[in-house]
């Protein structure tokens, strides 16, 4: 089959979308299948530009999201330019990633003559912005919602707006990661330095670091031999940088954004694996990722994260 993935972010950055988009694409590609992402062009990382099973859509702005979450999403596109791009790729199937997230994938749905199927990533936290933003976009995500053939969400947490709308039915499909991938980094290492606690992600306000930061303050009168590492990038890292400083933290790092390759090497080094998010999570795979490494996972008591760490014992 030919089919096109439908991410509306910026798929030059990391994000949970984006990273199951890329992974899907590299598996249907495995099993046989031709898989092309329509994406919209980012501001930078320009050497997406020579990836030939992307395919880019119009362009992206800067959004703050009702999960206090800035991030580059798509904008209207021209519409002659989707309509030959679809003509010429005769997609079988279309998979749409956040379709109620404006404009690309209404866009792309009114024009389509594939099956479209949608996953629903992103659970809004209860929220004054959050309830106002559903409002505003849910007149879209109906409209959206008409024109698609299958419903899918990540779990329970992420099917709850679009249940709000739909009474179809949505099935539930759990994230996956390549569990090859993170299980080939060997945990043998030596102890001859300090035991690390490492929080990987976006710094911003709903994920928690600064009440990681106050909780590690403590620790370290108790255990001072350990460290701290803080890797990603976002909004509030300048601020967590001043917090660690005002705590008087020496042995905390921030390694702003990292490669897939330097996470895959923090996750063997770590002891501990903390991800203190307070809401607005609908799965984790950092999480998955973490456990699949062989590292002790502790996470935020959120609706999301609590899907992934259950006692299956």
């Amino acid at each position: 089959m030919k089919i096109g993935l439908v991410c509306p972010y910026n798929i030059a950055k990391g994000g949970g979308v984006q990273e199951i988009v890329l992974a899907l694409q590299k598996e249907l590609e495995q099993r046989g299948h031709v898989a092309k992402i329509l994406t919209p062009e980012p501001r930078d990382m320009p050497d997406f530009h020579r990836k030939d099973h992307i395919i880019f859509v119009g362009g992206a702005a800067d959004f703050k999201s009702p999960l206090h979450t800035t991030s580059q999403f798509s904008m209207a596109a021209d519409t002659y330019g989707i309509t030959q791009m679809l003509e010429e790729e005769n997609f079988d199937l279309i998979h749409f990633h956040e379709p109620w997230v404006p404009m690309l994938s209404r866009q792309i749905l009114s024009r389509s003559t594939a099956v479209n199927i949608a996953t629903f990533h992103a659970k809004l936290p209860d929220t004054v912005m959050s309830r106002t933003m559903a409002k505003v976009v849910t007149p879209y995500t109906k409209a959206v919602l008409n024109q698609l053939d299958e419903l899918t969400a990540v779990s329970e947490a992420a099917s709850e707006y679009v249940r709000s709308l739909t009474g179809e039915p949505i099935s539930i499909i759990p994230n996956g990661i390549d569990l090859t991938k993170y299980q080939v980094k060997s945990r043998a290492k030596t102890k001859k330095g300090n035991k690390i606690i490492l929080y990987v992600g976006r710094l911003e306000r709903r994920k928690g670091v600064e009440y990681l930061l106050h909780a590690y303050s403590q620790l370290v009168t108790r255990d001072s031999e350990v460290d701290l590492i803080i890797a990603g990038d976002g909004p509030d890292r300048e601020k967590l940088e001043y917090l660690a400083a005002d705590l008087e933290l020496g042995n905390v790092t921030f390694t702003g954004y990292i490669s897939e390759e330097e996470k895959l090497d923090l996750l063997s080094q770590a002891d501990l694996f903390c991800a203190p998010a307070l809401y607005g999570e609908s799965f984790g795979i950092v999480l998955l990722e973490a456990m699949a490494t062989g590292v002790v996972t502790v996470a935020g008591n959120n609706p999301g994260y609590a899907s992934v760490l259950q006692d299956l014992g």
